[in-house]
């Protein structure tokens, strides 16, 4: 990614930033790293953002230690800070889900506690440096390296598929397959004759396909977007220099709400969404 003077150009700092660190299988048969954003692409569907894996199972890995921590040392009385904290989370994903979900599962509060706290902090890692990680990463030989998984849209739509499956899942588990299929082919145009019926459902069927495919692409996308977006205008603040630490500054603190935002908006519409699948009418 040098330029041939040994340093980088605006484009190229930009484009060294946003490529993962991708291990696949080249044209010629051959399983390596890719060496730049094109080798990249050219690996195809079955390639591995390694850098996106690695930080996603490492956050994941926190989230369940720290969890685990404390809950082992929670008891009776006044609760230190972290355990005050982490309560408080609890209580607040735990109403959510009390508000939202018109159901009865045990899954839906484990699955918006995980979606909220995994998320939360993928995101935060947009927070440090952009040069730190990465220039860590190129003295120990590693080219590349992304380190906020949320910027990866294979991640985010990885994770929405996930919930996707969970909707068709209780959705045919609620309902049954003769009332999933209803749904889809019975609304939004109902009819009492027979004939009206058959007309309508091909048009209800493709409207309301339309509407299903559009949660775990609304959910993947929103999320990647916003992310995707912050770390590319912290990149080009990154680029000023010396000039960059006011205006660093004041990105980081105004994305503090993006980054939980986006958390907490992925995680309400996963309660939304699995609580329609619930709704038998």
């Amino acid at each position: 990614m040098a330029s041939e003077n040994g340093t980088l150009t605006s484009g190229e700092y930009i484009r060294h930033h946003l490529t993962n660190l991708t291990y696949g299988q080249n044209p010629d048969g051959s399983w390596s790293f890719a060496e730049n954003a094109e080798q990249a692409t050219a690996m195809g569907f079955w390639a591995i953002n390694v850098d996106t894996m690695f930080w996603s199972f490492f956050l994941g890995i926190v989230f369940c230690w720290l969890f685990r921590r404390v809950a082992k040392k929670a008891e009776a009385g006044v609760p230190s800070r972290g355990v005050a904290a982490i309560e408080f989370i609890v209580e607040f994903v735990d109403t959510s889900v009390r508000e939202t979900f018109h159901g009865t599962s045990k899954l839906i509060a484990p699955l918006a506690l995980t979606l909220f706290v995994w998320i939360l902090l993928m995101n935060t890692m947009d927070l440090i440096p952009v040069d730190i990680i990465p220039s860590l990463g190129m003295l120990m030989g590693i080219e590349f390296q992304k380190v906020v998984p949320t910027t990866d849209v294979n991640a985010t739509m990885g994770m929405a598929l996930a919930v996707f499956i969970l909707i068709i899942f209780f959705s045919i588990k609620i309902k049954g397959v003769g009332g999933f299929m209803g749904e889809l082919t019975g609304q939004p145009f109902a009819a009492d004759k027979l004939v009206w019926k058959i007309i309508f459902a091909p048009i209800n069927l493709v409207l309301e396909l339309v509407g299903l495919i559009a949660k775990p692409v609304s959910l993947g996308l929103r999320l990647f977007g916003n992310l995707y977006a912050g770390e590319l205008i912290f990149i080009l603040i990154a680029m000023l220099g010396l000039y960059q630490l006011p205006l660093h500054f004041g990105w980081a603190v105004f994305h503090l709400l993006i980054v939980l935002l986006q958390a907490y908006i992925f995680m309400m519409l996963t309660i939304v969404y699995l609580s329609m699948a619930h709704e038998k009418h």
